[in-house]
């Protein structure tokens, strides 16, 4: 039996596909949350074999969580679904060591058969994806990444550096880094280049 943990912060599809999983006699569905906040307070008291994640999340993302999974229960597997191919949250993906990358659009047969085969030890990423996650080097830090991101979402320097338990100089120079990497013109259009390529 299959132990899937489900995040996805859409009620209705976080709703369809825990009454899809729970028709297979493989997988027993443990529990779900709607965003990688909840999810990581409610994976503190279970193990799941896979959780089962969308990347694009208010609070923390399926990245944040796949990678914060990694630390606190290492084997556990994750898969990642999404509407969005973009090369930065594959590449991403990838390097977080994700054990399968699902579109949202593929038939539900794929779904269930990608868990069964990650549960067997394999990787399952579309070749095209993986060869479109190649395409496009992130270049940016994992802090510069996170500032850039509050910034984006409106934050002021001193709101980010509070969030971040930084000083407002270190924020300001990750965000200085991060506009000067991407060419940007101010920290809301390096935050809209880096979302558009799927780096935040």
């Amino acid at each position: 039996m299959i132990r899937v943990f489900i995040v996805e912060d859409q009620a209705l599809v976080r709703g369809a596909i825990v009454a899809l999983l729970s028709l297979d006699q493989d997988i027993e569905v443990i529990g779900d949350a709607e965003n990688g906040q909840v999810a990581k307070e409610k994976l503190k008291s279970l193990s799941p074999d896979v959780v089962l994640t969308d990347i694009e999340m208010p609070h923390i993302t399926g990245l944040e969580l796949a990678q914060h999974l990694q630390q606190t229960q290492p084997n556990c597997k994750v898969v990642i679904m999404t509407t969005f191919s973009k090369a930065g949250y594959i590449r991403r993906a990838i390097t977080l060591g994700v054990n399968g990358f699902v579109l949202k659009e593929a038939p539900s047969e794929y779904l269930l058969s990608t868990l069964k085969k990650v549960m067997n030890g394999q990787k399952v990423i579309d070749p095209e994806l993986a060869l479109y996650a190649l395409e496009d080097a992130d270049p940016l830090t994992d802090k510069e990444r996170r500032a850039l991101r509050l910034a984006g979402e409106g934050l002021k320097t001193t709101e980010i550096a509070a969030q971040l338990f930084l000083s407002d100089g270190t924020v300001r120079n990750y965000l200085s880094d991060a506009i000067a990497k991407l060419h940007a013109t101010n920290r809301i259009d390096a935050a809209r280049i880096a979302k558009q390529k799927g780096w935040l």
